[in-house]
């Protein structure tokens, strides 16, 4: 048995699940070959999802999924599933209200990520502060979602929630940017006491050297505590003459102040290779934005967004992904340092 575990994580039996193909090559991470598990056109007045995430909720699954509506306005939407894979999404919008249970309505909303924190959920979206920003709700019964204060001033976008406290604190990761498509981009992260009022502001990892990020960088699924640190999945992106170009990758953050990167795999976990990743609305496009994880049997599938018009799964194991990214780590001077200048 392999000494590197997944840490403070429920069990999840029921975890979908699917055995690497056989004489798989390079990172031990394999796509489900039944992909993409949402298509085109889901729901009525919905045209594609896409980049969108997920977790165990009951005795099945919710999620909080990425709509493009058929006027071209990106919203989020909520879906439900027995088995993590045949998902039945709501053909309405999620209701926002705020504090005091008025309507709270984004003008819209994407990229949205799931996640829980003690007894409370969390949806972390982007959408328009005056310019591109981070959006911020809670729910504890995925029926009353209410809105709370933007975390950050435009222009910001890829932000995520930590599963715990760390240090008594709230943490998020995210993407400051500029008002368009960034052709820069670094991942920070920001402390809270009260999902309020954010500050510590550290730098965790920028763009690198290796073709596959050397764009931009930013973060994915919310990270995962493993007793080697915090797992990352991120999303490097490339610049060709055709175009932009998403890939996956993964690092592993310190557990204690995870603005220190203890491993970076300078290869990329995923890449756009099939026939729904690199031909869409968006081709070439491998987009993470969660996990489901069991801790007993140290099973991760992996949700992302294909060509910004289907969502894949793919899976992994802990031990062999976390082994694969120290295996092939590279850590540079801005990764290793706390992040303060």
């Amino acid at each position: 048995m392999s000494e590197i575990k997944i840490l403070n994580s429920p069990a999840v039996p029921n975890i979908p699940w699917q055995d690497p193909p056989k004489g798989l090559k390079g990172a031990p991470v394999w796509r489900y070959s039944e992909n993409p598990i949402i298509d085109r056109n889901p729901v009525e007045k919905v045209a594609r999802i896409f980049n969108s995430a997920v977790m165990p909720y009951g005795d099945g699954f919710i999620g909080v999924f990425r709509g493009e509506q058929t006027n071209g306005i990106p919203y989020v939407y909520l879906g439900r599933s027995a088995d993590a894979i045949h998902w039945d999404i709501e053909p309405e919008r999620i209701h926002f209200v705020n504090e005091a249970g008025e309507d709270f309505m984004p003008v819209y909303a994407y990229d949205p990520r799931l996640v829980k924190v003690e007894d409370t959920y969390y949806i972390i979206w982007c959408g328009d502060f005056y310019g591109a920003a981070i959006g911020l709700a809670k729910t504890k019964d995925f029926k009353t979602f209410t809105r709370m204060e933007n975390p950050f001033i435009p222009f910001n976008r890829n932000a995520v929630l930590f599963p715990r406290k760390i240090n008594d604190n709230y943490v998020m990761l995210s993407r400051p940017s500029d008002s368009g498509h960034t052709p820069f981009g670094d991942i920070f992260l920001s402390e809270s006491p009260d999902l309020v009022y954010w500050g510590r502001h550290r730098h965790v990892m920028g763009r690198s050297s290796e073709w596959w990020e050397s764009v931009k960088i930013g973060g994915g699924a919310a990270p995962i505590e493993t007793t080697e640190g915090w797992l990352l999945f991120y999303h490097g992106v490339s610049g060709t003459c055709n175009g932009l170009v998403y890939s996956i990758g993964g690092a592993i953050l310190d557990i204690d102040n995870p603005s220190i990167v203890k491993y970076r795999c300078e290869n990329f976990l995923l890449t756009p290779e099939e026939w729904y990743e690199e031909r869409g609305f968006v081709p070439n496009v491998t987009f993470p934005c969660a996990t489901i994880h069991d801790p007993e049997t140290g099973k991760i599938a992996l949700y992302y967004g294909c060509a910004d018009s289907y969502v894949g799964l793919a899976f992994t194991e802990v031990d062999k992904v976390v082994s694969y990214i120290k295996e092939y780590s590279v850590v540079r001077e801005s990764d290793s340092e706390i992040g303060i200048r």
